[in-house]
């Protein structure tokens, strides 16, 4: 009887482990990566706009809640515009080391993140309005 017993309480388990990696499995097909690229058109904006809306205003935009807006609102104190696209001193190289390396509350992104194609796009619309 014992044996019984402990086959039944095998083979149910073997039934919810089963059923948990099935769930746990389709669940990770719904969702391909945490980065939600937006849905924002580009059409009659400069280069870049695009990149940067995808991969940069959702900390560095406008609105409450943005996390790179407020630090820099903080260190600058309206010495500076908060909004990176209202900056014209920033260079392609230090946006670049920016992005890669990171800074204070900023994350490193790698190249599998943002690539390389789409951080000169970024770069070139955070230096549109610079004086050359």
């Amino acid at each position: 009887m014992k044996n019984i017993d402990m086959r039944w309480s095998v083979a149910f388990a073997f039934v919810f482990v089963l059923a948990a990696a099935q769930a746990v499995a389709a669940q990770s097909e719904k969702v391909k990566s945490a980065w939600v690229l937006s849905t924002v058109s580009g059409e009659g904006q400069p280069p870049g706009y695009v990149q940067y809306q995808d991969y940069c205003s959702m900390c560095h935009g406008t609105g409450a809640g943005k996390p790179g807006t407020m630090a820099l609102q903080a260190k600058y104190k309206g010495a500076e515009p908060a909004l990176l696209a209202d900056r014209t001193d920033l260079t392609p190289e230090l946006i670049k080391t920016y992005v890669r390396n990171g800074i204070s509350i900023m994350p490193i992104f790698r190249k599998t993140e943002i690539s390389d194609a789409d951080l000169d796009a970024i770069a070139a619309y955070l230096t549109r309005n610079n004086k050359h």
